[in-house]
């Protein structure tokens, strides 16, 4: 099996990180049927997941760093935001 390089997987953790972070605002802008930032938000998903794929396809340990950035993308993304339950999705106008 072939070495880690430390600046690599944590390029890849970061990458999924920021692919899943990503993937909820595009979610969120779905949601609120907002187009142009879904569309945005899609375009940046692509780039970011393909950064990713492309770095630990050379080595499949970097898989188990890719699941941590993607655990963290979500819990991080989700976190930041919180709305109260029953509340208007994110990105939808204000009543």
């Amino acid at each position: 099996m072939a070495a880690i390089d430390p600046l690599t997987a944590g390029a890849v953790l970061l990458a999924t990180a920021a692919t899943d972070a990503v993937y909820v605002m595009f979610t969120s802008a779905v949601v609120a049927r907002k187009r142009v930032p879904a569309a945005t938000w899609s375009a940046i998903w692509y780039l970011l997941s393909s950064y990713a794929v492309i770095s630990y396809t050379e080595n499949a340990t970097y898989v188990a760093f890719a699941a941590i950035g993607s655990w963290v993308g979500a819990y991080v993304s989700l976190t930041f935001l919180h709305r109260p339950p029953g509340g208007p999705p994110v990105g939808a106008a204000p009543e």
